[in-house]
């Protein structure tokens, strides 16, 4: 293929990415080593003290208070991700796409619209409090909302087709023939998902997983409602360093390690995925 068709090809994806993806990234880079004007804004002054104060304590218990919100929606979302995925895959070819679009059914309307849903269901008079109450399970209405659990529920519920999606497309394509040898050989059902189908589906797990920490841990939406504004998390305070403090250079600086963990798990999930073809090819082989 020439270069001149290479270029028409690519062209409208490279600029489309480079004007709203390289070129966003690279002004927050760059504002993160000036100060904050009088009155807000950009005071055009070369420094590092973002850098210094995002590590102060403050900060980076917010930091690691949203990592580990986010490690919590990931591992829930594995949780009920893998065994959905895994009974996609084992239906028949006609009802798997059927089945998928279920999955993808709560993206058709508006998050968060989906958020406010939550409210409903998980305040004090809501529909689950007054369910339970009603079986006569619990006599008082239980604290499901504003709290850490229910930002944890939204944000599994917002992000787990991302993860049944990359979790299907690994299972699927391991044929039954696997299975089927393990069995003949006398391993049991557990034994050949824990020594064959689930290291093989390891790379499904590292794109869900990433997919799902990375939306969680930027959220700011679900943090704000179903958490009632109680609790911060990284994405509220990028969101509140823009737009109430005004201290743009600090929330650049914020947003741009975030982006940098981003790139980092990225690049792990890209080496994991490698690796499992690379097994993949080898096993082909022999």
């Amino acid at each position: 293929m020439s270069f001149a068709r290479r270029a028409v090809l690519l062209g409208p994806g490279l600029g489309w990415l480079t004007l709203l993806l390289v070129t966003p990234c690279a002004l927050i880079f760059v504002l993160s080593f000036f100060e904050r004007g009088v009155y807000g804004g950009v005071d055009y002054t070369f420094t590092l003290e973002n850098f210094v104060r995002a590590v102060d304590p403050l900060y980076a218990g917010i930091f690691f208070y949203s990592a580990r919100i986010a490690g919590l929606a990931v591992l829930f979302a594995l949780l009920i991700g893998y065994p959905a995925a895994y009974c996609i895959a084992l239906q028949p070819k006609k009802r798997q796409m059927a089945l998928l679009i279920f999955v993808m059914m709560p993206f058709w309307s508006n998050y968060l619209i989906r958020t406010y849903a939550w409210i409903v269901l998980l305040n004090r008079e809501g529909l689950i409090n007054h369910a339970l109450e009603g079986a006569g399970i619990i006599q008082e209405p239980l604290p499901l909302l504003y709290n850490d659990f229910a930002i944890v529920t939204g944000l599994v519920y917002g992000y787990v087709p991302f993860m049944i999606l990359a979790l299907y497309s690994s299972i699927s394509k391991l044929g039954p023939e696997l299975r089927e040898a393990s069995a003949d050989l006398g391993a049991s059902a557990w034994r050949t998902f824990l020594r064959i189908t689930f290291p093989l589906t390891l790379p499904g797990i590292a794109a869900g997983s990433v997919f799902v920490f990375v939306l969680s841990i930027g959220n700011f939406v679900t943090p704000d409602l179903l958490g009632g504004g109680k609790r911060t998390m990284l994405g509220n305070l990028i969101y509140d360093q823009f737009l109430t403090a005004r201290d743009w250079p600090f929330g650049a600086t914020l947003a741009f390690i975030l982006v940098g963990v981003m790139m980092l798990l990225l690049t792990i999930q890209a080496l994991i995925v490698q690796r499992g073809q690379g097994e993949t090819r080898g096993e082909g082989r022999a």
